[in-house]
């Protein structure tokens, strides 16, 4: 009978437990469908999970956090984005928005710690970085999104093309053609742009939550969700719980206006999902 390979046992075990952070630390950024495919700070940091030396639990949770840091970057160039082009009201709605979300952030903080001290493991740290890495995410996207809509569009093609046309060689055109002659226009310049459908949802007068039934059932899913998280934590953390709850609110109450009634939706959604989570991790062992 031969003697089992100690050195392939061990191998075989590293790459099983490799596989299961890779899992752990995957999960909510699949569970984002809508979230943007490929994003380069979501490969980088798949990338840092993978590596040799990033595979123990406080390599992962290092991916994870560079990961967030590099979100919030994203962010502060977004509301830039946003600063220099939105116009003034929207810009200081946003401007207001984010007041909000990090004011949010900082009792959120305060309740994954109170969540996360009820739990034992050291895998749980990396579910924890991943808490604090979502809101991150799912805020960048957000006014990545926004920044897009009132960023300048980019030059047309055609317009380019006849711009260079017209520097470079028909100087002796524009000379010959007497100085009443029409000026030539560019068909881009000309045509107004389409309205896109994602402008047109933004232009439409948003319901009220209770008319709203996807909007309605999300509030319903949030309430239910923070109940169960309430009894779960110690009597201790229930206020802490309440403030950031309370922050929450400020925060959507300030956000879900400037979308569309799906991004309302979605914005609850979010919220759930966050609740949900804490909800089924307090007081694991």
């Amino acid at each position: 009978m031969s003697t089992p390979n100690p050195l392939l046992g061990a191998l075989a075990s590293s790459a099983m437990r490799c596989a299961l952070v890779l899992a752990l630390s995957a999960a909510p950024l699949a569970a984002r469908a809508e979230a943007a495919r490929a994003d380069p700070i979501d490969t980088a940091m798949q990338a840092c999970s993978a590596r040799a030396d990033r595979s123990s639990t406080p390599g992962q949770v290092q991916c994870i956090d560079a990961a967030r840091d590099a979100w919030q970057a994203a962010i502060d160039a977004a509301m830039r984005s946003i600063a220099a082009n939105a116009p003034e009201d929207v810009k200081r709605r946003w401007a207001d928005s984010q007041t909000r979300w990090l004011a949010w952030r900082k009792e959120e903080a305060a309740l994954i710690h109170a969540v996360f001290e009820t739990t034992r493991g050291s895998t749980y740290s990396i579910t924890q970085a991943n808490v604090q890495l979502q809101s991150v995410r799912d805020r960048a996207l957000a006014v990545r999104h926004a920044a897009s809509r009132f960023a300048p569009p980019a030059p047309a093609p055609a317009a380019a093309s006849a711009a260079a046309s017209a520097a470079s060689g028909s100087a002796s055109v524009v000379a010959g053609a007497g100085s009443d002659a029409p000026a030539a226009s560019s068909p881009a310049a000309a045509a107004p742009r389409a309205q896109s459908d994602d402008a047109r949802a933004h232009d439409e007068r948003m319901r009220p939550c209770n008319a709203d039934a996807a909007c309605e059932h999300a509030q319903f899913d949030l309430r239910r969700y923070e109940r169960a998280l309430r009894e779960k934590l110690p009597a201790r953390a229930r206020a802490t719980l309440v403030r950031a709850q309370r922050a929450w609110s400020a925060y959507f109450a300030a956000t879900a206006p400037l979308g569309t009634e799906a991004e309302r939706a979605d914005l609850i959604g979010e919220r759930v999902a966050t609740i949900k989570r804490l909800s089924e991790t307090a007081g694991n062992d």
